[in-house]
């Protein structure tokens, strides 16, 4: 269930508990569940600009699901995120959408606040390159299919990462 268009819904105790447990780790700076898996679980998270000890922080949409992280680096080790890179470099309409994720997720973000030292600065490598698809993925998953196109391209090649059940 995505929350793309919906009004921010605060995560429940129970929600911040299964990210702690898929983190390993308490979750740092979250504002709400982007996205749900088909389990139930969060999988993306949404955070503040800025970690609570005032550490500005770029990444909007953070991908907490072992199982789609674990499979996403997979993909990153193939060799995907060059390929991607380097048909942004000739492909002006897949250029110009990648642009349209990136302007997306910075309103998006200071919406929230404007943070000063990261102004201009997304995340995932956008708008010219892709260096992380993980948050690429996580965009997608947040933003809905269409926003971020190759955020959507790697999220189709996941296949379902959830059908073996819950992951905690």
């Amino acid at each position: 269930m995505s929350l793309a268009g919906e009004p921010e819904i605060p995560a429940s105790d129970a929600d911040r508990e299964a990210v702690r447990q898929q983190l390993g780790r308490s979750p740092r700076a979250i504002r709400s569940v982007a996205h749900r898996c088909p389990c139930g679980n969060p999988d993306v998270i949404e955070t503040s600009p800025r970690l609570p000890e005032g550490t500005p922080f770029p990444t909007l949409y953070y991908l907490t699901c072992p199982r789609a992280s674990s499979m996403i680096g997979t993909l990153e080790s193939s060799g995907l995120m060059s390929e991607m890179t380097d048909r942004l470099k000739v492909d002006a309409e897949l250029a110009a959408a990648y642009r349209s994720a990136h302007e997306g997720y910075l309103a998006r973000r200071e919406s929230h606040a404007e943070v000063e030292e990261i102004e201009g600065i997304s995340a995932g490598g956008m708008p010219t390159r892709v260096k992380c698809l993980h948050v690429l993925v996580a965009h997608s998953l947040a933003a809905g299919p269409g926003v971020n196109p190759l955020g959507d391209e790697a999220l189709a090649l996941l296949g379902p990462w959830w059908a073996d059940g819950p992951c905690v």
